[in-house]
């Protein structure tokens, strides 16, 4: 047995629900730890497009071994313009979360970033043309509900860094989009190589009209941003792998816990209390919206495998 599965040996051992609540809970670390870094690369006079192309680079260097193994060959598709498109969602999406958590505090940037599910089942509507009911519907509104109480419009003044977030996890949800799209015919590895190729470029262009050589200590912190960035999206997929989507969503909370822990030993912020009830209101909202999901899908298997055993008995008597 490998080393390391010895000294994890109670982790490998535990229930498949609690490895994948402790994986979830990681990987939302790493990716508060990310976030993080971005407002300290922002704070220490790098631009957000300078970020942006940075974080980039590390993660096509993270893709390394993937290329090492399979080459070129692992880039051939059928379906360029579709690849484009989650591209350039992927990018609009990152320069706005990265502005985002550059301006405001993170726990604010987070809360808000919880409404790219809500967005996602609006295109899964449009896009998909799938049939959302009355509760799915209820639960979006009350989604939105929870953001206003964030955004407070009219109380206080909106700042570019809560619209910059808002817009952040539309286009997040716009990429996803893309992603169950190509999944059908792509791989996972096809997929996340040919977005960092195609936003490597795209980030390059303005990246160069504000560009500033990174000192040492700016650069180590690009390699924590593309290590964290690595690793929790990788916990993240592990997680989703190990337990059902409807189980390890609700962990995705501790995302918020963790930025405001950062956000207030790092940087001195202090959410009010506001961004802690309404991200909960988002966030009970999206859970709905998995499960209600989770549970279409199931009737949906349940009512195919039905139709398959009824058409293999006719055949029989025939």
């Amino acid at each position: 047995m490998p080393s390391y599965r010895v000294i994890f040996r109670p982790f490998f051992e535990a229930p498949a629900a609690l490895q994948a609540a402790i994986l979830m809970i990681i990987g939302c670390a790493f990716l508060s730890i990310l976030a993080g870094l971005i407002r300290s690369l922002s704070d220490s006079g790098l631009h957000v497009f300078e970020i942006v192309f940075l974080r980039n680079v590390a993660g096509l260097l993270a893709l390394a071994p993937w290329f090492i193994k399979n080459g070129v060959s692992g880039l051939k598709t059928q379906r360029p313009g579709l690849f484009f498109i989650r591209g350039f969602f992927g990018f609009l999406s990152m320069v706005a979360w990265f502005y985002a958590a550059s301006t405001i505090p993170l726990a604010e940037a987070v809360a808000l970033n919880f409404t790219a599910p809500i967005f996602g089942t609006l295109l899964a509507i449009i896009i998909l043309k799938e049939v959302v009911r009355l509760r799915r519907w209820m639960a979006i509104f009350v989604g939105f509900a929870g953001a206003m109480i964030i955004l407070r419009p009219g109380a206080i003044e909106m700042s570019m860094g809560a619209y910059a977030a808002i817009f952040a996890a539309a286009t997040m949800a716009c990429s996803v989009t893309c992603v169950k799209m190509l999944s059908s015919s792509e791989s996972t590895p096809s997929i996340v190589a040919w977005t960092q190729i195609i936003i490597l470029p795209m980030s390059l262009i303005p990246a160069l009209l504000y560009w500033v050589m990174p000192t040492l200590d700016q650069l180590l912190l690009v390699a924590a941003m593309g290590v964290c960035a690595t690793l929790g999206h990788l916990f993240f997929t592990r997680a989703f792998a190990v337990a059902d989507a409807t189980y390890v969503l609700p962990f995705d909370f501790s995302r918020l816990v963790f930025s405001a822990i950062i956000g207030f030993i790092i940087f001195g912020q202090e959410p009010d209390q506001y961004v802690w009830i309404g991200a909960g209101i988002i966030f009970v909202s999206t859970v709905y919206i998995a499960l209600r999901e989770a549970a279409l899908n199931k009737k949906q298997e349940v009512q195919k495998s039905a139709g398959v055993a009824n058409a293999t008995a006719k055949n029989v008597e025939q």
